[in-house]
């Protein structure tokens, strides 16, 4: 078959956020495989409103054969520019109980190896929380799960280079950490681009960074969200746009100043701290104005820095850099509002 553009085939693609991002790129996203009923619609509502060809595949990633895709596609061995994806993190992420393998969910990160070793793509893309270059395998050493997958690209002859890239460095309004793999066939010249952005104290003069985005600039100009009508709360709004907010949380961060979190305020009751302690320093966080929001993950939810509610779905989906037409097709709480990615 032939493109006009560079063909690429996504791997776990959640609501879509990663794909967004490679068609920026100038990529045609061929399919997207994904397991999630919820996610799956959301990708299918945007290949509708885009207008693509790209096609949805709702499945378990281990029953698919790539080389059944392969041929759907009609793709030779070889033909493919890109394969990329970010696997479920929840085996590797420092603020899990880190699994690793043990998790059925982590030996889903090799899955990208058994699709590269049938398709071999020009160039491998793996995104994963930076946990998972410490995440330890069955000989209890940290790093080997890393050194496995590394050593499964080498043997089917890509070379890999990776780094831990922070979000805010590069103008998003977020201070996100996360690894990214960048895999080719025999001599890897790819470079990680320099960072753009940087706290205001390094901009001075000496390098030409710009200062870091602060959650006002991409919070703004959404209006008041829905809330509860009539008994019911609100799901199904078209921009996500829907507080939910319990009045007693309302109550509680009503008295946390912009910033900071409820924990720190230590001369209130314990009925409103909720027995918190000073760890706890990303539980009932209210956001700073002139600020990157802390990493959003699952389990937590951040306040609006000067409104006593939580952040709406589509505020969360601003801090990611989501477009604005980009729509969540599901019940809220079919998603994971940390990452914007189905709950798998």
């Amino acid at each position: 078959m032939n493109h006009t553009k560079r063909t690429s085939v996504s791997l776990f693609s959640g609501a879509g956020g990663m794909d967004i991002g490679i068609r920026q790129a100038g990529f045609d996203v061929l399919a997207e495989i994904e397991h999630d009923q919820h996610c799956c619609s959301t990708l299918r509502a945007a290949t509708e409103r885009e207008n693509t060809s790209t096609r949805v595949i709702e499945a378990d990633i281990r029953k698919i054969d790539p080389k059944c895709l392969m041929n759907d596609l009609e793709l030779k061995q070889g033909e493919l520019d890109l394969l990329f994806g970010g696997p479920p993190c929840q085996s590797f992420s420092l603020a899990g109980k880190q699994l690793g393998l043990r998790d059925d969910r982590g030996l889903l990160l090799f899955e990208i190896i058994r699709f590269a070793d049938a398709l071999r793509p020009k160039v491998i893309l793996l995104e994963q929380v930076k946990g998972l270059l410490s995440s330890k395998g069955s000989a209890n050493r940290t790093g080997e799960v890393f050194e496995k997958f590394i050593g499964k690209l080498e043997r089917i002859n890509y070379t890999p280079k990776w780094r831990v890239v922070l979000a805010a460095d590069y103008g998003v309004p977020q201070l996100r950490e996360r690894l990214f793999v960048v895999a080719t066939k025999g001599r890897n010249g790819f470079v990680f681009p320099e960072r753009t952005h940087a706290p205001a104290e390094e901009c001075n003069g000496l390098f030409h960074y710009e200062p870091y985005v602060g959650a006002d600039q991409v919070l703004k100009g959404l209006g008041k969200p829905d809330g509860k009508i009539r008994g019911r709360t609100v799901y199904d709004r078209i921009d996500s746009h829907v507080d939910v907010t319990p009045p007693r949380d309302r109550e509680r961060i009503a008295q946390v100043p912009e910033g900071s979190h409820l924990a720190a305020q230590t001369h209130l009751g314990e009925d409103l701290r909720r027995g918190l302690t000073s760890k706890d320093t990303t539980k009932y966080l209210r956001l700073h104005r002139k600020r990157p929001s802390n990493t959003l993950r699952c389990g937590e939810i951040f306040y609006h820095p000067t409104e006593d509610r939580y952040l709406t779905p589509r505020k969360y989906m601003r801090i990611h850099g989501y477009p604005g037409c980009h729509v969540l097709c599901g019940p809220r709480h079919a998603f994971c509002l940390s990452c914007c990615i189905g709950l798998n």
